[in-house]
């Protein structure tokens, strides 16, 4: 089972039906600029670089934009993934670059709607993800404002930020990693000083 390829499925059969201008979890993003996003990552390095760099943004929002406008091609586009020169067209690189990106992404979509709620769990789709929160969670966490530790049940328990006083975080795989990333949507527990907790879930996750 490649996770990465069920979410980007999932994900492009969402965008359709929901449509271009339904909203999403990222901020100033409808769907199709989401959809733009998706494309200029995995087919255009030379704009991408932008999305990290201030100086740069707007060559990507140029181009991002560019391909949010050609909708429905703009889905397909994202459906039919990478090229074969780039190297996230290639499994084990695809796996690590694009699994917790497609989860959280059509996590965007489906959370922005009315009357979300969490889908069932998924062993394989919870294995990945649990990878993906050890490895990812300790940076847009590491100005968090206390320690904090993240419990998934029969996962096992990370450290995302080391210190003290800390805050214990209880959820599923998935829930833990939006919540990392900076989402303001999940089903979480959390255990610890509320003062710490209040301050923990409201400071900046984005990376």
């Amino acid at each position: 089972m490649r996770v990465d390829l069920d979410e980007r499925a999932l994900l492009c059969d969402l965008m359709l039906e929901y449509g271009p201008d339904a909203p999403t979890l990222c901020e100033g993003w409808a769907v199709r600029d989401l959809a733009g996003h998706l494309v200029l990552r995995e087919r255009r390095p030379d704009a991408a670089p932008g999305v990290l760099v201030p100086a740069l943004r707007g060559r990507v929002d140029r181009v991002q934009n560019e391909y949010a406008a050609r909708w429905p091609e703009v889905v397909n586009l994202v459906r039919t993934g990478p090229p074969r020169w780039m190297p996230t067209s290639l499994p084990a690189v695809g796996k690590v670059a694009n699994t917790a990106e497609f989860f959280v992404h059509h996590e965007d979509v489906r959370r922005a709607q009315q009357g979300w709620r969490p889908r069932p769990a998924d062993a394989a789709r919870d294995r990945a993800l649990w990878g993906a929160v050890g490895r990812m969670a300790w940076l847009p966490l590491r100005k968090a404002p206390c320690g904090v530790r993240m419990h998934a049940e029969g996962y096992g328990e990370i450290v995302a930020r080391k210190g003290t006083p800390s805050v214990r975080i209880n959820g599923a795989p998935g829930e833990l990693l939006l919540f990392a990333l900076g989402r303001d949507q999940y089903q979480l527990e959390f255990e610890g000083d509320p003062d710490l907790v209040r301050a923990l879930t409201s400071s900046d996750r984005k990376l």
